[in-house]
């Protein structure tokens, strides 16, 4: 099953456009695993399983993991998620943007040490630093085009000749000229509702990650709103991922942590989907 399919199967079996970003940060685990970088696998792996029937994804940051030398955990949790959760895809949040060997490198660690279903990748150096990962048949690309943090605009906002705006130029890209095997996706804020809209009207049919909701404070009706698309038998046509990291996994510091994650995943899942209801 390729990316676009496991993502079409989670929404339907789980109900879902919630995806849980799994940021481990040992400093707000619970109880005696407070600032205990060992227990970093332990914490995530007891999310998923608190919250593998609520998400239509599940997105590891690696920079969480790196920073603690846990890469070997970051294997082991994406590990149990596809056997505890195996119709659930996995996002690896990397962020790459490099070219060549280099590119082909980290495109092997994404997909052959990790096993990730897709990464996200910034495109700033063109479609050289992305091609070596569409080499790998069925795997996901995420773009980043307008995200959600304020200095975003620095770039993204700035005009072109032709008169778009540079996010709206990777989003034709990304639709078009650079998307012939249909593995490419986008990255887009939760904070910019009417961006989200604009990508959507130039990138009809590509998955959106949207970032922002939760501490980050992107409004969740206005984000499905936004980007969300079905066909007239309430089919999804332009699937969304929304994320949702430290509102969910920080929901409680106690031991009822896992239980406070599920409650907070439930809620917002519900909140997303009143959201594709009409007004």
């Amino acid at each position: 099953m390729d990316f676009r399919a496991q993502l079409a199967h989670a929404e339907t079996i789980n109900d879902s456009m919630l995806c849980v970003g799994l940021d481990p940060d040992p400093a707000k685990f619970p109880g005696s695993w407070k600032d205990d970088p060992s227990r970093i696998f332990d914490f995530c792996a007891t999310i998923v399983d608190a919250t593998r029937d609520l998400v239509i994804a599940f997105k590891p940051q690696i920079a969480y993991f790196a920073a603690q030398r846990a890469e070997e955990q970051l294997e082991r949790l994406i590990a149990h998620i596809h056997k505890s959760a195996p119709e659930v895809p996995v996002i690896l949040d990397a962020k790459r943007g490099d070219i060549g060997s280099t590119a082909e490198q980290y495109a092997r660690e994404v997909f052959e040490r990790y096993r990730a279903d897709a990464v996200t990748l910034s495109p700033l150096m063109g479609f050289d630093s992305i091609e070596p990962y569409l080499a790998y048949a069925g795997k996901g690309a995420f773009l980043l085009c307008r995200t959600s943090n304020p200095g975003g605009a620095d770039l993204q906002a700035q005009r072109l000749p032709n008169g778009d705006r540079l996010f709206e130029h990777i989003a034709r890209l990304a639709q078009g000229a650079w998307n012939g095997g249909g593995q490419l996706a986008l990255v887009v804020g939760a904070t910019f509702p009417a961006e989200i809209e604009r990508v959507r009207e130039l990138a009809p049919t590509l998955p959106l990650l949207i970032p922002g909701i939760g501490a980050q404070g992107g409004d969740a009706a206005a984000t499905v709103r936004s980007g969300w698309r079905a066909d007239a038998d309430g089919r999804t046509l332009a699937p969304i991922i929304v994320s949702s990291s430290r509102a969910i996994l920080y929901a409680s510091r106690g031991d009822n942590f896992a239980e406070a994650a599920r409650a907070a995943a439930q809620a917002t899942r519900a909140e997303l989907n009143r959201a594709r209801l009409p007004a």
